[in-house]
């Protein structure tokens, strides 16, 4: 609950910030001189990407979060069985053993998205986040009954 509440958060303090700077941008192209309209143009371009980006993301973290309840309702969902160091931090040989488990499952049975699923988990054990996204935007387009892209 705490990481909804976070991305709430952020997500607010962001739409605030885009607000403020196309506000500027607005008072910008008001000017009404050449330089002013040039970089009160590119002003607004900075929130319509940021908004942009945030709504994929926020689109993203919705269906993952949406297949793990599914998955979860299936009993499913992986177990954490990640040896720990002392500090709590995961043990890397730890999670490279069970990485290679779900890779292996995920290449039997390449159109599950469940496999996908706990091999994008495994990709973030493994401290592989642009992967680990990748895994998971896979398994949303399995599950969707979308084209999968290679």
């Amino acid at each position: 609950m705490g990481a909804k509440i976070t991305y709430a958060v952020t997500a607010a303090v962001l739409v605030v910030y885009f607000v403020l700077v196309g506000s500027r941008g607005v008072m910008l192209i008001q000017s009404g001189t050449l330089l002013t309209v040039t970089f009160g143009v590119a002003v607004l371009i900075l929130p319509v990407i940021g908004i942009w980006f945030l709504w994929k993301n926020t689109q993203f973290v919705s269906r993952a979060n949406r297949l793990a309840a599914e998955l979860d309702a299936e009993g499913g969902l992986p177990v954490d069985e990640l040896k720990r160091t002392p500090a709590g931090r995961i043990d890397r040989d730890s999670a490279d053993e069970v990485f290679a488990r779900r890779k292996a499952e995920t290449e039997d049975a390449p159109d599950d998205w469940r496999s996908w699923f706990r091999l994008a988990i495994a990709y973030h054990d493994a401290r592989d986040t642009p992967r680990a996204r990748k895994a998971m935007q896979h398994a949303i387009a399995l599950h969707d009954g979308k084209p999968v892209r290679a």
